[in-house]
């Protein structure tokens, strides 16, 4: 067993998961017509996501939004941009405190439409005919990076900050996680994905989760290029990598650089209970920190998501999503998301009560039930 340490480590761990989840609090049940713009500049197509105050966070009336005008756009035009409204946030998550609030009530259908209709979005986002460039300015987390790194191009700035918290508040990493992360470079993947580790700036595309790098003073250049380009098949990409050569925020070394051996040391571990034994021999200040930033997470989340990896590296997008769709109704019928968000988002700041309490009580049989199909009419169709 791994108790949690009474620490200033691992209370500094706590505020920083708070601020993490934070970001998921900003989504509202009630939304207003243009939550999200479509505009036409040319023969390209630019989505605006329209949130600012709740920094873009991705909602069902959005992605309902979205969808139709996508599947019309990729007859109609050469190329689509997608941005966010404001400095803050391309998109900061989705509408989890929404569904959790549903979820309280008895109410499970909120979570499994918006997951579905998410879902359906990202897969057409990862099919799509036509290049789609996602300019991620500032924070994109969850579902902004959903909406963004299936696409042809991801362009990040130097005030782009990445992560995948869902672990914090009794989730798993969606959005196609389980497809794009065990892809990344050795286990980073995996560490990002359990300890919702954020990434800033020209990190993101270090870590390969971006194709390109703009300084933030340069994006309305750059839309201005793209949106002038000809033949954006072949020609949008030399755009691109002129605007990230002639940027002074795409130097430096990778953030994660010195750890990186590390990484791929300790989560190669075949289960999460060896991760933290891994960790616990380590025992530099890096591991020490780490491991107690882990200790707060849902076990069950921790668990679900290693799985989800190991799964996920051998499947294809549609399968990822079909598999998380799976793990999504669970989840909203379970106790550790609805908990995570409630002690996190709804009642501000309470260290949630997970249950099992323990990596060692997560069974096997509690994760096949979470990874068990749905009845073939509920399955998600892609």
């Amino acid at each position: 067993m791994f108790a949690c340490r009474t620490s200033v480590s691992s209370k500094a761990s706590h505020v920083r998961i708070r601020q993490m989840a934070i970001c998921f609090s900003r989504a509202m049940s009630s939304e207003p017509a243009d939550d999200v713009l479509f505009q036409s500049a040319q023969d390209k197509g630019i989505i605006v996501l329209n949130r600012p105050k709740a920094l873009n966070a991705l909602n069902l009336s959005m992605c309902e939004k979205i969808f139709p005008v996508m599947k019309k756009w990729e007859k109609e035009k050469s190329m689509v941009i997608i941005k966010g409204a404001g400095e803050k946030a391309f998109c900061a998550g989705g509408d989890v405190r929404a569904i959790a609030a549903a979820a309280l009530k008895g109410d499970t259908c909120v979570g499994k439409n918006f997951f579905r209709c998410e879902y359906t979005l990202n897969n057409l986002i990862g099919t799509y005919q036509i290049p789609y460039v996602a300019l991620i300015h500032g924070i994109t987390m969850g579902g902004g990076v959903g909406l963004s790194v299936h696409g042809t191009y991801q362009v990040a700035t130097e005030t782009t900050l990445f992560a995948m918290p869902e672990t914090a508040i009794g989730l798993f990493p969606d959005v196609g996680g389980s497809f794009f992360l065990p892809r990344l470079g050795g286990k980073l993947g995996l560490f990002l994905a359990l300890s919702g580790h954020r990434l800033k700036g020209n990190d993101v595309v270090k870590a390969g989760i971006a194709s390109h790098f703009c300084d933030s003073s340069k994006l309305p250049e750059l839309e201005k290029a793209l949106i002038c380009c000809t033949d954006p098949q072949n020609n949008a990409v030399k755009i691109l990598d002129e605007f990230s050569k002639k940027s002074s925020g795409n130097k430096g070394d990778f953030s994660l650089a010195p750890y990186l051996k590390q990484i791929d040391q300790c989560f190669s571990a075949s289960c999460v209970e060896e991760i933290f034994q891994k960790l616990e021999k380590d025992g530099s200040e890096w591991a020490v920190k780490l491991l107690d930033s882990l200790k707060q997470m849902s076990p069950t989340s921790m668990k679900i998501s290693h799985r989800e990896l190991q799964e996920g590296a051998c499947m294809n997008l549609q399968e990822c999503l079909i598999m998380e769709y799976r793990l999504g109704c669970h989840a909203c019928e379970g106790h550790d998301f609805i908990e995570g968000v409630k002690a996190l988002l709804i009642d501000k700041g309470r260290k949630p009560e997970w249950k099992p309490s323990t990596l060692e009580e997560v069974t096997p049989d509690i994760l096949d039930k979470a990874f068990a199909s749905l009845p073939p009419s509920e399955e998600l169709q892609l």
